[in-house]
């Protein structure tokens, strides 16, 4: 346990400059959202998950595999959020991403380690089977929602699902193209949370993260290892060196 500590405290160390200042950002954000309104379980435990799943994302980006840790607890609380909410898809979105990339990281040894030296890039016959598996997505949870729950947004629900869900698993696959997807999901996200924001059944705050997403997403093209050869280099030498050490000390 001691160890893994360490290794979860070494993965939150060395990213760009510009994830730890939108994280701050992002923080300050959802306290002022937190402190403007009645304050209750629900929104704290919106405030605990966005913070929680801001650092996730931003670790993505850093390809530093904490995020499978992080992405477990945020998702408990997106899932507590998105039912109050009746925005049932982003109930099954987070769920898919606790299966599909955050408790495969936990188990899989060899993806938490040196990740950036595995990052991988589409052919032209996986974006066909990307693109099309989002629709067939799309189209599937978008009636099978509308058909069996009262949600009221089952097809603007639908799509930020099918875009997110497919984003999880090319992110697990390590194709840096996900963040096409990510892009595309959090405008989808920023829509639906902005429509149940304004219709009574969510709070501002999952509007605000959407939106983090989103510029974390953007950056992701200039500064992130998955883009960034130098940046790639650079991630790779120092998790090659903390592997050394670990080596050492046993």
């Amino acid at each position: 346990m001691k160890h893994y500590i360490q290794f979860l405290s070494h993965q939150l160390k060395g990213w760009p400059q510009q994830n730890y200042y939108l994280f701050f950002f992002s923080l300050g954000c959802q306290v002022m959202t937190l402190v403007s309104q009645q304050i209750t379980l629900l929104t704290v435990l919106t405030f605990i998950g966005t913070t929680l799943g801001v650092l996730c994302v931003l670790a993505i980006n850093a390809a530093k595999s904490v995020n499978g840790f992080l992405g477990v607890l945020s998702a408990i609380c997106f899932i507590i959020t998105g039912y109050a909410a009746k925005n049932y898809l982003s109930i099954f979105e987070q769920v898919a991403y606790v299966a599909t990339l955050d408790i495969p990281v936990l188990l899989s040894a060899s993806w938490n380690v040196n990740m950036a030296s595995k990052i991988r890039k589409f052919t032209g016959r996986t974006w066909v089977i990307a693109l099309a598996s989002t629709v067939a997505i799309y189209l599937v949870s978008g009636w099978g929602i509308g058909t069996f729950t009262d949600d009221p947004r089952p097809w603007v629900d639908a799509i930020s699902f099918a875009i997110s869900l497919t984003a999880g698993v090319i992110c697990f696959l390590r194709f840096n193209n996900q963040y096409v997807w990510w892009i595309a999901s959090g405008l989808a996200q920023m829509v639906l949370w902005f429509i149940s924001f304004r219709q009574g059944s969510a709070t501002l705050a999952m509007f605000i993260n959407s939106s983090v997403y989103l510029i974390n997403d953007v950056l992701a093209f200039t500064i992130s290892p998955w883009y960034n050869e130098k940046e790639r280099q650079r991630v790779i030498k120092q998790e090659t060196a903390y592997a050394a050490s670990l080596e050492s000390n046993n």
